[in-house]
């Protein structure tokens, strides 16, 4: 199974890099909500690669509906995230597969195309990048560290939006990124090239892969309030670990009126 999700997610990817750069069709699923052809076909090269071997099982993917069998398999699948980005040829986009057994993740891969960046996990054996295995970093203390979120679709006209907390951690932090990617800023917090990732109103195929990697390179996932991740719940927060409680402080104070 390994085999056959890095096999769809460079397909999937192959299926971007040729499209990457190129006139586009592009249309909205909402105000700020691009979806293009190449999302669509990329898609369509990962289901095609995963059901060739695995027709029953079942799928969620987030452009199209591939119905439901009852599979104790479900393949979590986002053929492009980072779709804005795609669009306006800023390279920082990634597929990202994950397989979930009988309602646990046991497989994530992340792939990044344009930077030939694999990564992938299986529960139990640990986080890899391109065969490397990775952990997660040792900064202990929140002033030191680098992190990652992003911002709803919703941002313009729902109050619950993450700018609170992103200015908040803007003061807490040694530094704060919104690069565009989910799976990559997850897959970063695994590699130790970030020290925590927060967001919130994510889909299940933008943390399904990811959260994985973040635990299996020895870092901690949970909901804001340090519940037990649910990957279609409202909230995401991963860390390496130490500055966990720290960030769970911050967003915390995010909450309170007033």
């Amino acid at each position: 199974m390994k085999k056959i999700a890095i096999a769809a997610a460079i397909e999937g990817g192959r299926v971007l890099m040729k499209k990457f750069g190129t006139a586009l069709e592009i249309s909205h699923k909402g105000e700020v909500d691009l979806v293009t052809d190449a999302d669509r076909a990329a898609e369509e090269t990962v289901v095609s690669v995963i059901r060739n071997t695995f027709p029953r099982h079942d799928i969620l993917a987030e452009e199209a509906d591939y119905g439901h069998f009852g599979s104790a398999y479900r393949w979590i699948i986002d053929p492009l995230d980072g779709t804005t980005n795609y669009a306006h040829g800023f390279p920082w986009f990634a597929v990202s597969i994950a397989l979930e057994v009988e309602g646990e993740v046991r497989l994530g891969v992340v792939y990044n195309p344009f930077h030939h960046e694999l990564f992938f996990a299986e529960r139990g054996e640990g986080a890899y990048l391109n065969d490397v295995q990775i952990r997660v970093s040792t900064t202990a203390r929140l002033e030191r560290a680098l992190l990652a979120t992003g911002f709803p679709y919703d941002r313009k006209t729902s109050s619950v939006n993450n700018y609170d907390h992103f200015l908040n951690f803007q003061q807490e932090a040694q530094a704060c990124r919104r690069a565009g990617a989910a799976s990559l800023d997850l897959a970063y917090t695994a590699a130790g090239r970030l020290d925590g990732f927060w967001e919130m109103k994510l889909k299940p195929w933008d943390v399904a892969a990811g959260q994985l990697l973040v635990t299996e390179a020895g870092g901690q996932v949970s909901d804001f309030n340090g519940r037990p991740l649910d990957i279609n719940g409202q909230e995401c927060l991963a860390s390496n670990g130490l500055i966990h409680e720290g960030m769970m402080t911050v967003l915390w104070r995010g909450k309170r009126p007033g």
